[in-house]
């Protein structure tokens, strides 16, 4: 089976301003709810912004994610609740 953009859900996202990594939950149609480290998300010397992948997690990824990480699980629970 082919991968189908319009069945890929995004539930929540999370985002550390300082590092640019983010969290997501995500629902691939009636699967269940899953959790993605990264991308990140920089700023050009344009302004502009990319993402590229989380590679490596610094210690400061590291606290971030540990200071979100149990509103993170609760809304992952809700989510399997739905599911």
């Amino acid at each position: 089976m082919a991968y189908d953009a319009a069945k890929d859900q995004v539930l929540e996202t999370w985002q550390n301003e300082e590092t640019g990594l983010s969290v997501t939950i995500y629902k691939y149609g009636d699967g269940e709810p899953k959790l993605q480290i990264g991308p990140r998300r920089y700023k050009k010397k344009d302004g502009s912004a990319t993402m590229v992948k989380a590679g490596r997690l610094s210690i400061t990824d590291l606290r971030w994610l540990a200071e979100v990480m149990d509103e993170i699980t609760e809304t992952m629970k809700e989510h399997f609740l739905k599911a």
